[in-house]
């Protein structure tokens, strides 16, 4: 794939060397003529000094080819702006946001950005599953904020415990992605049988977490 990220701060840089790594074709812009002289001398990536907010800019990075484009600068402004040049001038069909303020998400849902990442919201979201503060969280939405994934771990009272997956009736619009059972990851099918302790990862409208929820954990 072709990928444009927009900033090149730790965040930018670290996601486009991994992006090299992985075989893909990355450009990479920076308002920092200093950050942009570094990273060309370390990466195979075309790196472009200017703001990413110019469509000149935008274009001569290739964005009338791309891919993906991901805006992960430390400033919202800049991303949301970034992602909607991208969508309403090129045509993109896949923006990804940065979201440094919480409180911004629900704004870069509205005006349509792809996946809003709010970093905050996921590091939270990690610690409250290392510690088990729930049995039930939701690690990302997106889709304007219509669909979310979520991970529901199994207790022992479960109502689909050592059921198989064909069995289990589904709430409308939701789908089972992953198990995690242990150090396994297991892609369901029909005769998966459901265990205690499963941590169960699945794709679902937003709004529906509460009957997911009920079936898979007995909850709500």
């Amino acid at each position: 794939m072709y990928i444009l990220i927009i900033g090149a701060g730790k965040v930018g840089y670290f996601l486009a060397k991994r992006l090299c790594q992985g075989k893909h074709t990355v450009s990479i812009v920076d308002k920092d003529r200093t950050v942009c002289d570094e990273i060309a001398k370390e990466l195979e990536a075309l790196v472009i000094n200017g703001d990413g907010c110019d469509s000149k800019i935008l274009e001569e990075a290739g964005i009338e080819r791309a891919d993906v484009l991901a805006a992960v600068t430390g400033e919202d402004e800049d991303n949301l702006i970034v992602c909607q040049l991208a969508k309403e001038k090129f045509n993109l069909q896949r923006t990804v946001g940065r979201v440094n303020n919480p409180d911004n998400e629900h704004t870069f849902n509205e005006l349509g950005i792809d996946v809003p990442v709010d970093s905050t919201k996921i590091i939270a979201k990690v610690i409250e599953e290392e510690v088990s503060f729930s049995d039930f969280v939701n690690l990302m939405s997106f889709k304007r904020g219509k669909l979310a994934i979520v991970r529901v771990d199994l207790p022992s009272d479960s109502p689909v415990i050592n059921k198989e997956v064909k069995d289990i009736t589904l709430p409308q619009d939701a789908v089972l992605v992953s198990i995690v059972r242990g150090e396994e990851v297991i892609l369901p099918k029909g005769n998966t049988i459901l265990k205690t302790g499963d941590d169960v990862i699945a794709l679902t409208l937003v709004g529906n977490e509460p009957q997911l929820l009920s079936l898979l954990a007995g909850k709500f």
